[in-house]
Order: C-alpha cells, then structure tokens, then sequence
C-alpha cells in the first residue's frame, strides 16, 4: 500500500479510541468522479479495493477512474481487483501449497532464506472435500468414516498440516470440523478488517476469492467474494491484482415474504430458475427491496450459496441491522462489530440501498410454493406436487419403445393425464397392474442382510441432509428435526434400501440439534452424523449395497436420490442413481420415508401409523412457530464461541499426523502423488533485492 493513494483519498477514522485510515470513497465523489448513491455496493467495494492498492504501478489512478466510471451501460474497461484473502479446500487448495512449498526449496538451493516466501494475504484452508460417506445409520458412522478419510488422504493432509505450521499467513481448519463455505460464514468471514499495514492501523472490507464455485455464499453477510481457479487464487496469494472486466450488475427487487409451509431452500429454487432464465453469466446480482428484511442472514447465504447455479459471479445481500444480529450471533466480538457498522456507515455502504442496476428483476417471495429440482440440473424446478408426474413423464420417455404392448388407457392413467379410474389401491397409493405396465412399474427382489427388500424404478436409494447450502440454516435443519420427530411418533420409518445421512456444514448444527432433542429422532430414522463435510453434494456419496448395484444394472432400473445439496447432475452423487434431486433438508426426509419419487406428497400418504390409518406428509410437517421457538431457545453464541475456538487445532488424529518439520518441505521422490514441480527449479531471480514472491510473480 503506497501512500499517498491518488485524489487524496487517505482519510482517518476513529472508531472506540483508535485511530485508523481508510480509503474514502467519498473523497472521489467530492471530485467529481462518481455518484456514490447511484452505484451498486459491489462495485463500490470493487472501488475501495482500486483505489487502497493504486500504487502507480500494478494498479493506476486510471484503473481508479475506470471503476468509479462504473454505469448501467458498462464501460468496456479492465480493473484489477485485490482480495483481501484466499479461501481453499482441500482438493484445489494441495496444488496451491505445493507451489508455495516449491518456491522455498529453490529459494532454499540458492541460499537464501526460505521463509521469505509467504503469502502476502492471509489464506484459510478448509479440509472438507475428502470424507466419504462408507458409514452410514450407526453411533459409529461419524468415527469409522473419519478414519477411512485419513487413511486415503494421509499424504495429502501431512503436506497440508506442514503448509499450516511453516507460513505465518496460512491457518487451516482440520477435518471433521465444517464445511469451507459454512466456517467462511459462521467463523471467517469478517465484514470489515482491522489491520496494520507499514506500521499504520487501516480498515477496508473483507474481499476474498476461493477455489470453490460456492464461494459467493459469504455474499449472505454482505461480503465480496467469488470462485476462481488456483492460478487466479495463487496470484492474489503471492500480491498479485486479479483482472477482470467491469462487470454488469443486475439487482434482484425482493417484495412480500415467505408463505406458511416455504422454506428457504424452496425460495433459493425459485430464484436459480428464474435468474437462469434472465441469464446473469459473468455479471454480479444484488437483491434489495422491501422483502429483503423479511430474510434472515442464513437465507440470505443460502440464495447467495448458489450463485453458480444461477449463473452469475456473485450474489450479495447488504449489510444491514441483521447482518449485525448475525454476526453477534455467531459469536463475533462485540467491539468488532461496533467496527463493522463505524466503517461502513462512514463509507456509504451500510443499510439499504437502491443504486442504479444494469437490469432489475422484480420477485414476490409470497409466490414461492415448496420444490424440488431435478432429474439432473438444479435450476429445473418442479413444485412438490408434479414431481410424480414429472418423473413417470421422464420415464416413460426412456422406456417409450418397450411399450408397445401396454394399454394405452392404462397408461394414460399411470401417467397421469387421464384420471384415476380403474386404478387399483394400495395403503392409498394408486398403482397400475403390473402386468399392463411392467417396463414401467417392475418391482426387484433384493437380500439386504437376509432381508429380502424390492426396489423399481423411481424408488429414492440415497436420502441426504448434505451441504453448504442448507446445512448453514437453522430454519431448514430444525424443520428438518421436527419432521423427523413428528413421523417417529406418528410409528413411521424409513424403507431399508434408503441410505440415510446426515452431514453437517459445522459442529454448531450438531450441538443445537442435540440441545434441541431432535438429533435422536432423525438418528432414528437413519439420519446420524456420517461427517463434517459435502459428502453426497459432492458425489462422496459412498457406495450402495453390492446386490442393489447389481440389481440396477441387471434390470436398467432408473432409481433416484434426494439430497439438500446444490447440484444434481447426471452421474454426480452416484454413478448408478439416474435422477437427482434438490430439497430442502425437512423434504429430504419425507421423501425418504416414502422410500419413492414417483409419489405426490401433497396427496398421498407417506406410510400407515401402528392403527394402519394413513400418514399423509400435513400430518408431520412442523409449524414455522415452532420451528423458529426451537431457534430461539437452541441456538446461542455461546455455542459459536465454543466450537470455534479452537476451530484451526483439530482433534487427536491431526494432532497425531506425523507431518514434515521445518520451513522446507522435504519432498519425497518415491511418492506418486506429491512430488516437487519442475517449474520452480532453477529459475533467474531477475533482482535479488526483490522480495521472493514478488519476483515470482513478475516471472
């Protein structure tokens, strides 16, 4: 940071006593060089970072003018963007620590000193991409699936566990403790740094990139950030301006809120559908607008969380009075978020906002109605209430030849499009004989154990409570308990063909299910804590019994999964399932318990009760003021503080990973797996008076 910045931006803030410097943005509008009012708040965070890092050189005063030149009709102009940190995991953050490591060991064979390569922001790597869900509806499953992933994965977590202890700016978050975009939120994600830069105490925003698509779900607690690939993050580590192209920014205008019986996750289908419809690639969105309010801070982050899905390259809230709410929630310092509120309001950038947009998009969170998406990609919507139709239509078209012999009025039926009648019962569930529609409704003997269970096309195979994108919300994860509790009761249970599975996005969601009571009645059910990771969202979904593998691929069935997931597509969560399905984490249950897909909830039953009466899924869903008094009385800061205080230390198995010491890496060249890239090796230091990664970088 060279100072003075152009235009005189320097100005001081005192804020608790101390003394800080920002870069005022205001002092560019008293130039004449934007209307802050009229520009959206990422690109005036975009701005504060231009301007922060102009140093003549890597970033200009013409970059400066060229982002407050920003206007609904976008400029045709480059700006480079500085994060102010890097988020990893695991998968696409080893290449990032074996080039660091790489650097030090020529560094080290030229004689110089070796921890002069250092990240030149701070990078948080999150381990959550490994564990696999081979354990699954047992006490045990959370201890023997953890000790499978570091068995696999031994080499790769010491290369890590080294990176954490050689490089003062590289904090890693061990396995078993969260999912990367949930700690980003709960945990990481700071609004607004305090830091110390040339002996001066500054504030600027908290930007960051990720090596994770997922990354713009920081945009919940109104924070800059987007996935990139490891070049792009590498750079940003080593001080390096990402450029990019001033983007469009489309603003999303929320009014209404939710009805009785919409959750979040059916909201954030909504809006994916309709923004891939509108076509937001490479631009950024913000909502505003009076429904915003009527949002908390998890559903905020759950429709920012899926950026990717919708298409765009953020999408961001703003930071508001429960954006603060949130943050003491979590269990962030008071003094801290007095900070947060200090900056942002003396930037502008605090509150509600109606800037001028590329393009606005208007939507009624009161026309949101409960969803899934599926077969295979994660904007294709379909109310709850089609789903059956929706899937018998898909199967019909994949099996449309071997129907010559089917009776077409039967079929119709079946279908759907024709009515009921003539249709045989059973439990309340209409079915077609199978002889009439056998390609279409075949059941299959399966010995699970030495019980002998059917399964057929439709039949849901993997039921998951999975992912960043719900797991971070109370509102669905307690629904989803209380549902749970609510079949238990009701005597209902889960088919054993289901795989079951429940992976939480932080230990936080364990400890407030377990406060709340509801753990035991989702264990019941099958859902016990398999791991603190993606898992199934990630196709980590584990395997199927053998004999329903082989069922499947003997009989071509067209089995189906569930999960609370962000993506879907063909051959993703299991490389047999042909048709996925996104639901919010209390829907993963229900259709769990019907054990099918081709099932219309809104009318059928679920199962029978130990009287034999139906089940229908109305009798269990929980009331939203129940789900929020469970919030109220479960969810404290205190629960923050404690699992996140010692969130970069791990349990005993990282502490007793024998990992290399010292500030070189010590390369083994027997490994397949890690080895010492040639890139580095022998490379001109064009000028030994400058700092290593800057030479790097320059190269």
């Amino acid at each position: 940071m060279t100072d003075p910045l152009p235009f005189d931006a320097v100005r001081e803030l005192d804020v608790d006593g101390t003394t800080y410097k920002i870069a005022d943005l205001r002092a560019l509008e008293e130039q004449g060089l934007c209307d802050l009012d009229t520009l959206p708040v990422s690109i005036r965070i975009l701005l504060e970072s231009v301007l922060r890092n102009a140093n003549g050189e890597t970033v200009t005063a013409a970059d400066v003018r060229n982002a407050a030149g920003w206007e609904p009709d976008v400029p045709d102009a480059e700006v480079p963007f500085s994060p102010s940190r890097v988020v990893l995991q695991d998968l696409t953050g080893v290449p990032a620590v074996v080039d660091l490591a790489a650097l030090r060991s020529e560094v080290d064979r030229k004689d110089r000193d070796p921890t002069l390569v250092e990240p030149e922001i701070p990078i948080d790597l999150v381990i959550d991409h490994s564990v696999q869900v081979d354990y699954f509806d047992s006490e045990d499953a959370y201890e023997k699936n953890v000790e499978l992933e570091y068995e696999r994965n031994a080499e790769r977590y010491r290369a890590i566990k080294w990176a954490q202890n050689a490089f003062e700016n590289f904090n890693v978050v061990p396995p078993g403790t969260g999912i990367v975009h949930q700690v980003n939120l709960e945990h990481l994600g700071r609004v607004v740094h305090a830091r110390e830069q040339n002996g001066e105490n500054w504030l600027l925003p908290d930007t960051l990139v990720g090596t994770d698509s997922h990354t713009p779900m920081i945009g919940g607690i109104g924070v800059v950030g987007w996935g990139v690939g490891g070049i792009e993050a590498e750079a940003a580590m080593l001080g390096q301006p990402v450029t990019m192209k001033l983007p469009e920014v489309v603003g999303v205008r929320l009014e209404g809120e939710l009805p009785e019986g919409a959750t979040a996750t059916d909201l954030v289908l909504h809006i994916t559908e309709r923004l891939r419809e509108v076509g937001v690639v490479d631009r950024f969105v913000e909502f505003f607008g009076p429904g915003v309010e009527n949002l908390t801070v998890p559903d905020r982050a759950t429709i920012a969380n899926m950026a990717p899905e919708q298409g765009s390259t953020i999408s961001m809230f703003p930071v508001d009075e429960q954006t603060l709410e949130y943050l003491e929630l979590t269990g962030r310092d008071p003094a801290h978020i007095d900070l947060v509120r200090e900056y942002l309001e003396a930037q502008g950038l605090f509150g509600e906002q109606e800037p001028e947009y590329t393009e606005v998009v208007e939507f009624d969170l009161s026309t949101v109605e409960p969803s899934l998406a599926g077969h295979k990609r994660p904007q294709d919507r379909i109310p709850m209430g089609d789903v059956k139709q929706s899937f018998r239509g898909l199967l019909h078209g994949e099996f449309e030849d071997d129907l010559d012999d089917v009776d077409e009025d039967a079929l119709q039926r079946w279908l759907g499009e024709g009515g009921a009648a003539g249709a045989e019962t059973d439990g309340g569930v209409q079915v077609e004989p199978e002889s009439e529609l056998h390609p279409l409704t075949k059941r299959v003997e399966v010995d699970l154990d030495g019980e002998t269970v059917e399964i057929g096309h439709g039949d849901v195979l993997v039921s998951a409570i999975t992912s960043c994108t719900n797991t971070s919300n109370p509102s669905v994860m307690i629904a989803a308990g209380l549902l749970a509790q609510n079949a238990v009761e009701k005597g209902l249970d889960v088919p054993p063909y289901v795989k079951t599975s429940l992976a939480p996005g932080s230990r936080v969601v364990t400890q407030y299910l377990e406060e709340s009571g509801l753990l035991p009645y989702l264990e019941a059910l099958g859902y016990a804590v398999v791991g603190y990771g993606c898992t199934t969202c990630i196709g980590n979904a584990g395997p199927l019994p053998d004999p329903i593998e082989q069922a499947i691929d003997d009989h071509d069935l067209w089995t189906t999964s569930v999960l609370s997931g962000n993506r879907n597509f063909e051959a993703r969560i299991h490389p047999k399932i042909r048709a996925n399905y996104l639901a919010s984490p209390p829907l993963v249950v229900a259709y769990g318990l019907a054990g099918r897909m081709d099932v219309d909830l809104e009318n059928e039953p679920l199962g029978t009760d130990e009287e034999g009466e139906s089940v229908y899924l109305a009798d269990i869903w929980p009331d939203a003021a129940d789900v929020q008094a469970a919030i109220h009385e479960n969810v404290s800061p205190e629960m923050f503080e404690e699992k996140y205080a010692s969130v970069f230390e791990g349990d005993e198995r990282w502490a007793a990973l024998d990992a290399p010491t010292g500030d070189v890496y010590e390369w083994d060249d027997d490994s397949t797996y890690i080895r010492e890239p040639p890139f580095f090796q022998d490379f001109p230091l064009k000028n030994p008076a400058l700092p290593i990664l800057r030479m790097h970088a320059a190269c």
